[in-house]
């Protein structure tokens, strides 16, 4: 490898790791935002309980469409998604472009600050009293 082909692969290497680390910066989110955007997800949903949609305690490392006893689609229990900030930042952007034939008939979050700070609101809320031992 040339000595110009190092440089432009070292400088390529360097922006993307700038950029990785700016687009982590940007999805750092506030759980008393995250609380407001929560309050529109309460029509389908609750933290500790499961009501048009399944309950959200348990959530963070929970394989999607594996809450026992309640009904899916068919698209959710077979995506594979297992539940993080990546993939419900890309969920929550658009759930069902991201999971075709889901039951989530919601168009989306397209805020990338909204849905980072309804992420934090979550994982803060997984840790709190309301979600011990709820799975």
């Amino acid at each position: 490898m040339s000595g110009a082909w190092r440089v432009n692969l070292l400088a390529c290497a360097l922006g993307l790791g700038l950029w990785s680390q700016a687009w982590s910066a940007a999805l750092v989110g506030d759980t008393t935002r995250g609380e407001a955007v929560y309050s529109r997800c309460l029509a389908c949903h609750a933290l500790a309980y499961d009501r048009v949609g399944p309950r959200h305690c348990g959530l963070f490392g929970r394989k999607a469409g594996s809450v026992k006893g309640f009904d899916y689609s068919s698209a959710m229990k077979n995506s594979k998604i297992v539940w993080n900030e990546q993939t419900l930042n890309l969920f929550l952007k658009n759930p069902m472009a991201d999971v075709p034939g889901t039951f989530m008939g919601y168009a989306g979050i397209p805020d990338p600050q909204e849905r980072a700070d309804l992420i934090a609101y979550l994982k803060q809320a997984d840790a709190s009293p309301v979600c011990a031992g709820v799975k």
